[in-house]
């Protein structure tokens, strides 16, 4: 039978403070990013894990309510749930940037609004999103005119290509596997997104941009790169590779592209409107 004790009861136990010496140390993770990855988000907080295989590195994922069906109403509809999964980022503890994984949400509601909604809870943090990390990582490699491959249907795709456009580049081609659900953008296999990458590319091409947090585009980059002989900037790959910019993170990393191995390089949060 268990006795059940309280903070009054004595004789029974006596609890022991420690007397060894103890001290602080600033907390797991030297480098701590939070993720907000959508509710049905499949991808990024795997990719980011794999490609941040270090202890320094400390990821911390809040998750966003999203729809299945992506289209630009959906997108928007993500508003207002920015802020309250801001919130549960560990909150009271130190956080040094926080990554929005929707490349096309981004688009739709514009990088001033998704800053907007997270610094209302964490002001002054650095925000990071896949679209201005993918223009910050293509201006590294000087790209100008691009191929673009995506997996969404056109309403969005208008709305990326624009967005590119807008920024400065020249779309040698853009290549959609005109989906809809973002489950099964999730069940779209490395393999399929490795075909679709060859099928996009153009010879006329300075960079491959492979579009969508929500694909498994970060397990082939580094093979696609191989066979086409240019660099491939994927939504997580940059996400991620921004995010360590913003945190001051000094360690190439190898195997996931060319642009993983252009650390470390100075942060600019917002390099398009």
């Amino acid at each position: 039978m268990n006795t059940l004790l309280n903070h009054e009861s004595s004789g029974l136990l006596d609890f022991e403070p420690v007397r060894a010496r103890y001290e602080f140390d600033l907390g797991p993770g030297k480098f701590r990013i939070g993720l907000l990855a959508l509710s049905n988000d499949l991808a990024t907080e795997r990719d980011f894990l794999n490609m941040g295989a270090s202890d320094d590195i400390a990821i911390f994922v809040a998750r966003v309510p999203n729809d299945d069906l992506c289209s630009v109403e959906t997108l928007k509809a993500m508003e207002p749930e920015l802020t309250k999964a801001a919130a549960t980022l560990i909150p009271g503890s130190r956080l040094d940037a926080a990554a929005y994984s929707c490349t096309s949400g981004t688009v739709v509601m514009g990088y001033d609004t998704v800053a907007r909604c997270i610094h209302e809870v964490r002001p002054g943090l650095p925000v990071i999103t896949p679209i201005t990390a993918a223009v910050s990582a293509l201006q590294e490699f000087e790209a100008q005119r691009i191929a673009v491959l995506t997996p969404y249907i056109d309403e969005v795709n208008t709305t990326i290509a624009n967005f590119l456009i807008d920024a400065g580049f020249e779309l040698s081609a853009f290549t959609s596997f005109r989906l809809s659900s973002n489950e099964d953008m999730a069940r779209l296999t490395p393999q399929s997104i490795f075909d679709g990458a060859l099928e996009a590319d153009r010879d006329d091409a300075d960079a491959l941009f492979i579009s969508c947090t929500a694909i498994r585009a970060v397990d082939v980059v580094e093979q696609i790169e191989q066979k086409l002989g240019k660099p491939v900037v994927t939504a997580n790959q940059a996400l991620f590779w921004h995010s360590l910019c913003a945190v001051g993170y000094e360690e190439s990393i190898a195997g996931f592209g060319r642009l993983m191995r252009r650390l470390p390089h100075r942060f600019q949060e917002s390099v398009a409107a």
